[in-house]
This record gives C-alpha cells, structure tokens and sequence, in this order.
C-alpha cells in the first residue's frame, strides 16, 4: 500500500508549527516554535503580535519540517492547515502558506478544524475505537463530543461561559501569577491542600460546563481573607480551585459514559496536559462498562501540526479536500 505524506501548517494561536505525518499516525517530523515567552511580558496573548511572529517563523518551519522528515515536496500527498477557530490574523498566515505550498506543488489542500485535531492527537496512542467521547479542555473551549465511525457527531455538552483555561488563566492573574496562568496553578496546587470551600456547579443542562461563578467565587473568597486580615496560602487555594474545575470536568464526563456508554474516551487540548486532570482521568472507569480510556501524549496536547496532520488523514481518506477561497473562522464551526 501508498503510504500517504501529509505536511501539516497550524497557526491559530501562539505556537508555529509545522509537520510531517505518515499514514496519520507517524510523526516524520514535528517544529514548533512558541511565543510564549513574547506574550508573557503583555500577560497573555497579543494576536497582533502573534500574527506578526508567525509571519517571520512560518518559511523556517516549513523547511525544518521538510529537512527532518527527509521528504521532497514532490512526495507530498496533501498539505492541510487549521483553517479555525483561532486568532483570525494567525490564522491567516497558516492558511495563505498552505495555500502557497500546495498551489505551488500541485498538492490537494485542506482544511482541518482545530479541535478535530486534538480529538485525533489520541492517535499517536492508540488506534481510535467508536462510538468515542472525547472531553475537548483548552484555553477557549470545554466540550463533550460523541463521535461516530463515520465521524458524524454531536455536542453534548460545552461551557455557558468560560473556558477551563481561561478561567484557570483569570484566576492566575488574581493571584498575581504569570502567564500562562494554567500551568503555573497545576505547579501551586502539587504542593497545597483543598482547604478552601468553593461552590460546587450546577447547570440547566447536566453535561454542560460553567467556570465563570467558580472564577467569581475565588475573588470574593481573596477579597474576604483582605478583609478580615488573614494571610492566604496560595498552593491551597491553587489546589481548592484546581480540585472544583477539573472535579467539574470529570463529573460531567462520568455521566456522559453512564447516559451513552461509548467504546472509548479521550482527553484533548492544551489542560490536557494539567497533571491532576491526567492522574484523575484514569479513575472515570466504571464496572460493567467496557470503556477504552486514552490521554494524548504531553506534546500532543498543547497546540501543534502533528495533531492536524492527523486530522486531515481522515479528511484525505473521505477525499474532503478545499478550494483556494476557503475561508478561515475565529469562532467554533462544524468539525467536519
């Protein structure tokens, strides 16, 4: 059989990145360049800036990704970019590279939705079985998917207000902590205990997801301390908080599994990387349900070209190929 060489381009956010997938699950290669340190100075992400730099990385990405891989352009059976959601202008350089590439190599092109890329991360793990339940955990969105063999789908639930890691990101900077604030709480709760009571969450609808009263209540809970002149203890406070939203996520999981009992369950996007979420996730199985559970790799899970690589494998298969004006979106679309 043809092995199938997809060059891959993702620019949605901070991270340019580019790869080099084999047959949808071999990284040939893998270039990310972040920017994480740039933002920091600003507190978060600048999407001017991020565009800007994406722009001077986007050409030594694409080489290093072609000379690691040891591919000529001419072998290339497609190139596929993230067309969204994302930053609207990074996105734009990702997509107009792409464009180049394969209008210049004669390649088909196509476009591939940020999250389905994290869903399909899982891939470098393990072959994906249906109907799969993947739990989507990132700075912009929290969402419970079923997917079908056919990858036909539907949201079963998604957050009313903040993300996971924008709340995790807000909280931080009450806290005075850097940016990015996620990482540097999961760091702070490792070495705290849950000693503050925060509201647990509840939503109309059972698997949807709300951050924002939690958020809310760690500025009133910090506010309260001031005012009765007692000393916080950050690290129990970071694990308090860490406890209630991750706590939240899995709940909400676990009666998902129970109401549509699917063959596997996933873990995807970049708080997928937070190691409470990782050393709890295991726990979701539950007795009488034949339930396959995968957490992607670390490097798979914050952003990256390798996960959209293979993601558009599985549109190469189905011979879901774009046209030059294909147009990108900051906002959530359809992930097929």
């Amino acid at each position: 059989m043809q092995d199938n060489l997809i060059l891959a381009i993702e620019t949605s956010c901070d991270e340019t990145a580019v790869a080099v997938i084999k047959n949808g699950n071999q990284i040939l290669s893998n270039i990310v360049n972040s920017q994480i340190k740039i933002h920091q100075q600003f507190g978060g992400v600048v999407p001017e800036v991020a565009a800007r730099k994406h722009v001077e990385n986007i050409s030594l990405a694409l080489k290093l990704a072609l000379n690691e891989a040891n591919i000529n352009p001419k072998d290339l059976s497609a190139v596929a970019y993230t067309a969204g959601p994302g930053l609207i202008g990074a996105l734009h350089v990702g997509a107009l590279a792409a464009k180049s590439f394969a209008f210049l190599y004669e390649k088909p092109l196509i476009a591939t939705n940020h999250l389905f890329g994290h869903i399909m991360a899982n891939k470098f793990v393990t072959n994906l079985e249906f109907p799969l339940l993947a739990l989507i955990v990132s700075g912009g969105h929290s969402e419970l998917v079923l997917l079908n063999a056919d990858f036909t789908y539907q949201i079963l639930g998604q957050t009313l207000d903040d993300a996971i890691g924008e709340a995790y990101d807000k909280v931080a900077r009450v806290l005075g902590l850097p940016y990015p604030g996620g990482v540097e709480i999961d760091k702070l709760a490792s070495t705290g205990s849950a000693t503050y009571p925060l509201p647990e969450v509840k939503t109309p609808n059972l698997l949807d997801f709300s951050f924002s009263g939690l958020k809310s209540a760690v500025l009133q809970l910090i506010l309260r301390e001031e005012r009765e002149n007692r000393d916080l203890n950050i690290p129990n406070l970071a694990r308090s908080f860490q406890e209630a939203a991750i706590g939240q996520l899995l709940e909400k999981t676990k009666q998902a599994i129970i109401k549509y009992q699917p063959k596997h369950v996933v873990l995807a996007g970049g708080v997928a990387a937070n190691s409470y979420l990782r050393s709890e996730f295991p726990k979701l199985v539950i007795d009488q349900l034949e339930t396959k559970l995968t957490i992607p790799p670390l490097y798979a899970c914050t952003d990256n070209a390798a996960m959209i690589g293979a993601a558009a494998y599985e549109l190469f298969k189905l011979k879901k190929f774009s046209d030059f004006k294909t147009s990108s979106y900051p906002s959530s679309q359809a992930l097929l």
